[in-house]
């Protein structure tokens, strides 16, 4: 039987990430200059939401607010589904496919924000050791 592969081996640990503070102008050069379609929002280290270049055009743009005055605090999607480290990526591929997302923040047992792991992470994982 195959060790199971944590969620810490595979993740991305420097992810983009963006404070609840600063504009959705910031988050959407952000998102184009790092060519991504998700941002963490934080304060500090601790993960509060998660904004996307989607809510960028439906909660800003598509309603005719300046994203110069808005603050991504204001649009973010603050129940941010996200898996721990230490699960197992079968597991949180499953969770992922359940809830259509293809990628989630990646947070420690005491929920500080430590990566981002994407379904592409995954399957390119799982494919490696496969063979």
């Amino acid at each position: 039987m195959k060790p199971k592969i944590q969620v810490n081996e595979i993740m991305n640990c420097n992810p983009h990430v963006i404070h609840c503070d600063e504009t959705v102008v910031a988050a959407a050069r952000n998102l184009a200059g790092n060519d991504i379609g998700f941002l963490p929002v934080s304060e500090g280290d601790k993960l509060i939401g998660v904004v996307t270049d989607r809510d960028l055009v439906v909660r800003v743009m598509a309603t005719g607010k300046d994203p110069s005055k808005v603050c991504v605090g204001e649009i973010l999607s603050d129940k941010p589904k996200y898996c721990f480290d230490d699960e197992d990526i079968g597991h949180v591929q499953r969770n992922m496919d359940e809830l259509q997302v293809r990628r989630l923040p990646v947070v420690n047992r005491d929920k500080r924000l430590v990566g981002i792991v994407s379904l592409h992470d995954i399957r390119q994982r799982r494919a490696a050791s496969a063979k």
